[in-house]
């Protein structure tokens, strides 16, 4: 099996929340409970990969991060912006997004009847074998398949099935997040195809899927990160990713 158990990486995040006002402490975002060896299989928060209010957002957390980020390239002359990251129990930055083209909503179309037209980027640090941060265990490398798997749930978060009942998606995102975790430990599998995108320039392969809510994607780059991506409205074959030389242009 491709994927190891800290593929499973997004589902610990953390975002670069404003102060909180003095009377009321600010709680540590970085104190998510670490993977070991054998963890208990855990869903993603609903809005893992959801984009934070606009006055929220800074790069603060993205500075952290001893890797380089990843967006679409110059060719894309549209919006960007910044969502979240997420950390290890020890503040280590080990993935986050960034969107660009209109921002989603879970309802999107059903609510507003317009189209969205977005893609967001997902870059996964590449991480050896290495010990858990208590001690107690080891955490595995992340792989493609925690690309896949986070983009795959990113997709969903954004997604609502029409005539689906408020009362019953919680129900419908916990099945179909646990369905696109099976899909990302199987990228060699029937549901997937093979796409390449030029990544910083150089002609890259990736794994590739499409469903009825948008196509998700994930590869990895010779500047030793994972790469997912997904989106909806805008083609996934023009798209080409290099590195974000300045996150000012996503604030």
């Amino acid at each position: 099996m491709e994927t190891t158990s800290s593929s499973r990486v997004g589902a610990q995040t953390a975002e670069a929340a404003a102060p909180a006002p003095a009377a009321e402490p600010a709680q540590d975002p970085q104190t998510a409970p670490q993977q070991t060896q054998q963890p208990q299989p855990q869903q993603p928060p609903q809005d893992a990969t959801a984009p934070v209010p606009a006055a929220r957002r800074t790069a603060e957390g993205y500075l952290r991060a001893d890797f380089p980020w990843y967006g679409l390239d110059g060719a894309f002359s549209g919006p960007r912006w910044l969502m979240q990251v997420g950390t290890g129990a020890d503040g280590t930055v080990e993935h986050g997004s960034t969107g660009h083209g209109d921002e989603p909503s879970a309802r999107g179309e059903i609510a507003t009847g317009e189209k969205e037209r977005f893609a967001v980027v997902v870059t996964v640090a590449s991480n050896p074998l290495r010990r858990s941060g208590d001690g107690t265990g080891v955490l595995e490398a992340t792989s493609v398949s925690s690309a896949a798997w986070l983009a795959g749930s990113g997709l969903l978060a954004y997604s609502w099935p029409g005539q689906m009942d408020h009362s019953l998606r919680n129900d419908w995102l916990d099945q179909q997040t646990e369905a696109a975790w099976e899909l990302a430990d199987d990228l060699g599998g029937e549901d997937w195809s093979t796409l390449s995108l030029p990544v910083d320039g150089e002609p890259t392969p990736f794994h590739y899927r499409e469903s009825e809510f948008g196509w998700v994607l994930a590869g990895s780059t010779r500047g030793g990160v994972h790469l997912g991506a997904y989106g909806r409205g805008m083609s996934a074959y023009g798209l080409g990713f290099s590195v974000i030389a300045d996150l000012g242009a996503y604030e």
